[in-house]
This record gives C-alpha cells, sequence and structure tokens, in this order.
C-alpha cells in the first residue's frame, strides 16, 4: 500500500514537472531541445502518410459504397469481428424489377423481350460490381486500415513517450541551470548541482534511446509506402477489369438490341406517323463499330457503297440532306475508306441510299470517308 502512494506521488510528480516545462516552453519562458533536421523530415513525412492515407481510405470506401448508411453498417460489423451480410448491388435490383416488369408486360412482346434482355445484362453488371468491390477491399483497401490502425498507431505511442522524454530532459537541464546559478551564490548547493547532472546523464540516455526506437520506425514509412505502391497496382488492375467486363456486357447488349431494332422502330413508326419525320439524333454511347453487311447493286448508287466498300472519289455530297456533327470520341480509321476522327471537332456528314445505317459519310475539308454514328452527336 505505501508503495503504491509512492508510486502514485512520483507519477504525479512527474507529469506535474512535464506540465511545467510544456506551458514554459509554449510562453517562450524556457528553452526545447530540437530535434535534428533529418528527424524532422521523417516526422513531417511521416504526417503527411498519415493525413493522405485516410482521405484516400475515406474516399475509396465512398466509392465503392456511396450509401453512408451501409458504411456505417459495414464498419461496425469489422468492430464487432463479425461478418459483413451480402447485400443486393444496384444493378441485381434493377435486374430483378425489370425482369419482373417483362412479366407483367408480357415477356413475348418486344417492350418484354428487351426488359428480360437488358435485366440480364443489369444482373451481371451487378455481380461485375459485386466482384470488384470485394477484390479492391482485399488488395487496397485492407492495407490502407492495417497500416491506420497498426503501424500508425504505434509510430504515434512511441512519439509520445518521446515528446515525454524530451520534457524530462529539458525539465533536468533548467534544473542543472538554476542548481549552477545557486552554486555561484553558495557552496552550499554543490550537492543539489551534483544530483542535477547525474538526473541529466540519466534522462538524455532515455531520451537518445527512445529517439533512436522512433527513428526507425518512422523510416520505415518508406516501405509502406512500396506495399501501398503494389496495392495501387493491384487496385487498378481490379478496376480495369471491372470496367473491361461492363465494356463488353454493353457491347453484347448493343448487338443483341441490334437485331430487332428494325421490328421496334417498325412498331413506333406505325403507332405514331409524326416520328417518321423527326430528325435521327446520335445519343453519346458506348463506340461499337458495326459489321458492314452486303448489300445488292443499287441504281444510281456506286456500286462500291453497295457491296459495303468506299472509294471516297466516287462519292459525292448530295444536293441536300447533309448535316453538321460533333464527334464525342477519338476514331481510328481502319482502313482507307474510313475518315479519322478526334473527339470534339466539327464535320460534315450525310447518308447514302443502300449504306448500313450504321455508318455515315463524312467530310472534314477535302477529306472525306465513312464514319460510325455512335462517335457522333448529329446537330440540328
Amino acid at each position: 500500500m505505501e508503495f503504491n502512494v509512492k508510486k502514485l506521488a512520483s507519477d504525479a510528480g512527474v507529469f506535474f514537472s512535464r506540465a511545467m516545462q510544456f506551458t514554459e516552453e509554449k510562453l517562450g519562458q524556457a528553452e526545447k531541445t530540437e530535434l535534428d533536421a533529418h528527424f524532422e523530415n521523417l516526422l513531417a513525412r511521416a504526417d503527411c502518410t498519415k493525413n493522405w492515407t485516410e482521405k484516400i481510405l475515406r474516399q475509396t470506401e465512398v466509392l465503392l459504397q456511396p450509401n453512408p448508411s451501409a458504411r456505417v453498417e459495414e464498419f461496425l460489423y469489422e468492430k464487432l469481428d463479425r461478418k459483413v451480410p451480402s447485400r443486393v448491388t444496384n444493378g441485381e435490383l434493377l435486374a430483378q424489377y425489370m425482369t419482373e416488369a417483362a412479366n407483367d408486360f408480357g415477356p413475348g412482346t418486344p417492350y418484354g423481350k428487351t426488359l428480360i434482355k437488358v435485366g440480364e445484362t443489369q444482373r451481371r453488371l451487378g455481380a461485375a460490381e459485386r466482384e470488384f468491390i470485394r477484390s479492391a477491399s482485399i488488395s487496397f483497401l485492407t492495407p490502407l486500415r492495417n497500416f491506420l490502425e497498426g503501424d500508425w498507431r504505434t509510430i504515434s505511442k512511441e512519439r509520445r513517450i518521446l515528446q515525454n522524454r524530451r520534457l524530462d530532459l529539458d525539465a533536468c537541464k533548467a534544473r542543472l541551470k538554476k542548481a549552477k546559478a545557486a552554486e555561484a551564490k553558495a557552496a552550499l548547493w554543490s550537492d543539489e548541482v551534483e544530483k542535477a547532472e547525474h538526473e541529466l546523464r540519466l534522462t538524455q540516455t532515455e531520451f537518445d534511446r527512445q529517439a533512436e526506437v522512433t527513428r526507425l520506425l518512422l523510416e520505415g514509412i518508406s516501405s509502406t509506402h512500396v506495399n501501398h505502391l503494389r496495392c495501387l497496382h493491384e487496385f487498378v488492375e481490379s478496376q480495369t477489369n471491372y470496367y473491361a467486363q461492363c465494356y463488353q456486357f454493353m457491347l453484347d447488349l448493343q448487338k443483341q438490341l441490334g437485331r430487332f431494332s428494325g421490328t421496334f422502330v417498325g412498331n413506333a413508326e406505325s403507332a405514331s406517323p409524326a416520328a417518321a419525320t423527326s430528325p435521327p439524333v446520335a445519343a453519346a454511347t458506348l463506340p461499337a463499330v458495326p459489321t458492314i453487311p452486303v448489300v445488292p447493286t443499287i441504281v444510281g448508287v456506286p456500286n462500291s457503297v453497295a457491296e459495303g466498300v468506299l472509294n471516297p472519289n466516287e462519292v459525292k455530297p448530295p444536293a441536300s440532306g447533309t448535316r453538321r456533327a460533333r464527334v464525342l470520341y477519338d476514331y481510328e480509321a481502319a482502313d482507307s475508306t474510313e475518315l479519322a476522327l478526334l473527339a470534339d471537332e466539327m464535320i460534315t456528314v450525310y447518308s447514302l441510299p443502300g449504306m448500313d445505317p450504321d455508318w455515315l459519310i463524312g467530310e472534314r475539308g477535302n477529306q472525306k470517308g465513312k464514319v460510325p454514328v455512335t462517335y457522333l452527336e448529329l446537330l440540328s
């Protein structure tokens, strides 16, 4: 019991001494031991790493799970060391609604068939999203979280200990300075000087030892950067695979819907005659290079166009029917019959009888060639 009381009194004395030293430093009334420039750079680099890792981690969590309530729920499950329950993605939920709607409207109707096809694609997109979230969480989020909850906590703890050792050291320096000043006035203080010098040697040793421990941990930040760089490459690879899958799914869907586009357009025209006179407008869709079917010879049309092969020298613009168009994406010409495009440039386009509806003739100055409609925004 007596030992505990003495220990508590000693701890209280140390705490009071540190508090006094810290306050006097803030008021400019006490000297402070400065760390060397290299050590200060290591501290600044560590703080920078911690701050940006937190921001990147939080924003990546938002990217993978935009719903804040769901993020809080996942956080609580992780803290309770329990498995996060499987959650239906938005794409999968949309697929479910489209399938149910198709059954109500009639799966044999054009609208029902399309809902089923689009719903199936949404289901595949949702499954791909789920796999991307799982992969990104394992390869990217987990290492960042481990650093903040593991390595950084250790670094912070050792830095606090180093700060206390520095306060103790500076307090000893201040006591020694006062003892020497008093010794100059009376020889009776010689014992106090010797005691202060002994305490200073002990605190200096402890400070140097703690500074070395902290320095080694701070230098380990370089290894942390290397590890996070590897994780970042894995994250990019997962994201690339995810978007490549989404792109391929949408291309497949576009091709499937294209087989029935004539039927749907015909139904729309019969239901609304005014739609037939409306000018076509190209939407910004995923660029797909369509195949060119073989078209029979048409009177008055160059054979090259009818055969699906365009010779620019044979093409002449019609007297009317040309339009201006803005290019949505860069396009590299596959051969000499096509016109290469640059995003945001303006060109003149028109169609010729017998041409594939997915293509137009594009002109830019003295250059002309075939261009895909999906790469264009037709202007009125």
